[in-house]
C-alpha cells in the first residue's frame, strides 16, 4: 500500500516512538497527518521539526480512548490509517497496575470498536515485546507463549489479543507490531524513564549508574528510527497484513554492556553500583526477525555503539540547554 496521498493518524504521536514515525511518515508525502495525544509523557517539543516540515500536521490534545474525541478526530481528518501508538510505559504499571492496564486496554478497544464501525480502514497496531514475557526459548519468534510478568506486560497482551478478535469477527485490516526494546533521542526522562536516559543523567549529576540485579540480563535493543522505518514498511507491505510482527535488531544486548556503552560514550571511568533485582523484570529477550527480513526487507541499520552514542549526545544536549 502506497502511503502517498493517504491521510494518517498517529496516536501518542507526540511520545517518544510517535514523533519519530511522524517526522518518518511526512517521508512519505501523505496529504493528511494527524497526531493524537494526551501529553500525558508526550511533549509537543517533539514534534518542532514535524511542524517546520509539514505546515499542515493536526494536532489533538485527546486521549485515544475517548469514543467521542476520536470519533470527531477520525471523521474530521477522513483518516485511512491509524498507527496505534498510545500507551502507558511499563514502569507506571508497577506504581498504578489498576489504571496501566485499564488504560492500555481502553485505547486499543476504542481504536478497534471504531475501526469496526468503518470510520478508517487500516490499522497498525504498536505492541511490545514485553507482551512475550521472559524467553521460552531463543530467538523469540512470533508464535513465543505470551508469558507475561508484569500489569502493562498483560494489558500489552491482551491488546493484541483485542485486535486479533476484531480482525477474526469483523475482518478489521490490522496488523500487530511487536517493537522490542527500543533507545533513542527523546525517550522519556523524567517521570517511569527508561534506563538510558537515568544512567545519562546520573553521570551528568556526578553520581554512579545503578544496574538493578547482576546485569546479565539481555534485551533486543532497536534504535527508534530503525524501528520507525519498520512501522511505515509493515504499513506499505500488503504480505505483512494482518499477522504479527517483531521489529527489533536480532542482537542480544546485557545490561551490563549497555551500561559500560553509555559510560563509554560519556568518557565516564567511574563505578557502577548494583541493586535488587526489579519485581517483574525479564531474563531474556532476543527476538527471532526472520518475518520482518522476509515480508517487508527490514534489515535495521544502526548498531548498537552508534546507536548509543547519539542518544547520549542528544541527552546532553537538551541537559546542557535547560542548565544556561
Amino acid at each position: 500500500m502506497d502511503l502517498q496521498g493517504k491521510s494518517i493518524l498517529v496516536t501518542g504521536g507526540a511520545g517518544f516512538i510517535g514523533s519519530h514515525l511522524i517526522d518518518r511518515l511526512i517521508d512519505e508525502r501523505p496529504a493528511r497527518l494527524a497526531v493524537v495525544d494526551n501529553l500525558w509523557l508526550g511533549k509537543l517539543a517533539n514534534l518542532e521539526t514535524a511542524f517546520q516540515d509539514f505546515p499542515a500536521l493536526k494536532f489533538y490534545q485527546e486521549d485515544s480512548a475517548s469514543p467521542r474525541a476520536m470519533t470527531r478526530i477520525l471523521q474530521q481528518e477522513a483518516v485511512e490509517i491509524v498507527f496505534d501508538l498510545a500507551t502507558i510505559p511499563l514502569p507506571a504499571s508497577l506504581v498504578r497496575p489498576k489504571w496501566s492496564a485499564r488504560q492500555i486496554y481502553d485505547m486499543a478497544l476504542n481504536v478497534c470498536e471504531l475501526g469496526r464501525k468503518g470510520l478508517y480502514g487500516t490499522l497498525i497496531h504498536c505492541s511490545s515485546s514485553e507482551a512475550y514475557g521472559s524467553a521460552a526459548y531463543t530467538p523469540m519468534d512470533e508464535q513465543h507463549p505470551l508469558l507475561v510478568r508484569t500489569p502493562y506486560a498483560a494489558a500489552k497482551a491482551a491488546a493484541d489479543l483485542l485486535v486479533q478478535s476484531y480482525q477474526h469477527t469483523f475482518g478489521l485490516d490490522a496488523t500487530i507490531v511487536r517493537p522490542f526494546n527500543n533507545y533513542g533521542p527523546r525517550q522519556n526522562d523524567k517521570n517511569y524513564a527508561g534506563i538510558i536516559p537515568i544512567v545519562v543523567h546520573r553521570i551528568r549529576q556526578g553520581k554512579a549508574p545503578v544496574i538493578y540485579g547482576d546485569g546479565e540480563q539481555t534485551r533486543d535493543y532497536s534504535f527508534v528510527k530503525d524501528v520507525v522505518d519498520g512501522l511505515v514498511r509493515v504499513a506499505k507491505a500488503d504480505a505483512a497484513r494482518g499477522g504479527v510482527i517483531n521489529i527489533a535488531s536480532g542482537e542480544e544486548v546485557t545490561v551490563n554492556r549497555l551500561v559500560r556503552g553509555i559510560a563509554a560514550a560519556m568518557d565516564y571511568h567511574g563505578p557502577i553500583d548494583y541493586a535488587p533485582e526489579r519485581p517483574g523484570d525479564v531474563r531474556r529477550h532476543l527476538a527471532d526477525v526472520t518475518r520482518a527480513r522476509t515480508l517487508i526487507d527490514y534489515h535495521p541499520q544502526t548498531v548498537i555503539e552508534d546507536g548509543l552514542r547519539q542518544t547520549v549526545a542528544w541527552y546532553v544536549q537538551q541537559i546542557n540547554a535547560h542548565s544556561s
